[in-house]
């Protein structure tokens, strides 16, 4: 790669498996008193932070494309099948990817230890073309979702990053889809992005004829102005639509800066929202 950041879904790095060292990494984290861990964690593993675990993993030449895919899922499919059978851990997936279906069977032996998510902002494709070039579309997932759901999987669904441009018609039709689901846990965050991949994602909008609204991000206060509006939006809508009990607002830690705390009508009410949408534990099943 010569710009990570431009060429980002072109590429993979990959990990080589090493099970022994795998299995010590599992037994030192199920040894981990619930003391020293975050309580919203619900002492799960997560799959995945830093990437989405379902990938596509493309190769130029088509042998060597179905070998590397065959091996990331052998991958995935046998960590978690050392967590379901030689520790107590939960597990949480988080993916795009409808290729996540090849493991539901899988998913299913954990009974209540794991829950499966999906990330969807938007039910607009041409939208979320923009902001994720390289993932699948929008509609593809909710269609997941649903044979997840069918499946007989704990499910819950992360409306993050949500766009500028997801005004309240597109708020409503995205959380009354996603009510229709009865998820365990909805969470939502507005998107955060750095000012040159707004000009990057700005080109990306010219070329595809898509109107944004980058101008948020060009200051500390644009950026705060839009992220509380859109809380408030899907916190009114879920409301609505019958899934304020399982909403789980993630305000960015930038909105608890002193500056922006002092600049709310009643600083003091707004500091204890703040602190009550953090200190939220997300729901497991039991």
């Amino acid at each position: 790669m010569k710009d990570p950041d431009l060429e980002w879904g072109q590429y993979v790095l990959l990990r080589p498996w090493d099970e022994k060292k795998f299995m010590a990494s599992l037994r030192s984290a199920e040894r981990v008193p619930l003391s020293e861990l975050n309580r919203d964690g619900n002492r799960a593993v997560m799959y995945c932070t830093t990437t989405d675990p379902y990938q596509a993993i493309r190769h130029p030449d088509p042998i060597e494309q179905k070998k590397l895919a065959e091996q990331a899922l052998r991958l995935v499919r046998r960590s978690l099948e050392l967590i379901r059978d030689e520790s107590t851990l939960n597990v949480r997936i988080l993916t795009r990817s409808p290729m996540a279906r090849v493991d539901f069977d899988l998913f299913n032996t954990f009974g209540n230890r794991l829950v499966f998510g999906m990330s969807l902002p938007t039910l607009r494709n041409d939208l979320a073309k923009v902001y994720e070039p390289k993932a699948p579309a929008p509609t593809q997932r909710l269609a997941t979702l649903k044979r997840a759901k069918e499946a007989g999987l704990h499910i819950y669904v992360a409306i993050a990053p949500t766009y500028p441009e997801c005004d309240e018609s597109d708020l409503v039709a995205t959380l009354s889809a996603i009510a229709e689901l009865d998820p365990l846990t909805v969470f939502h965050e507005p998107i955060n992005i750095r000012a040159e991949n707004a000009t990057k994602i700005a080109e990306a909008s010219r070329n595809l004829g898509v109107q944004l609204k980058t101008e948020v991000f060009t200051s500390r206060a644009a950026w705060s102005s839009y992220a509380l509006q859109s809380l408030k939006s899907v916190w009114k809508i879920g409301r609505e639509v019958g899934i304020s009990d399982r909403l789980h607002l993630w305000p960015d830690k930038i909105l608890g800066s002193q500056s922006i705390i002092d600049s709310m009508p009643n600083p003091r009410a707004y500091e204890r929202w703040l602190r009550t949408r953090w200190a939220r534990i997300s729901e497991w099943p039991r």
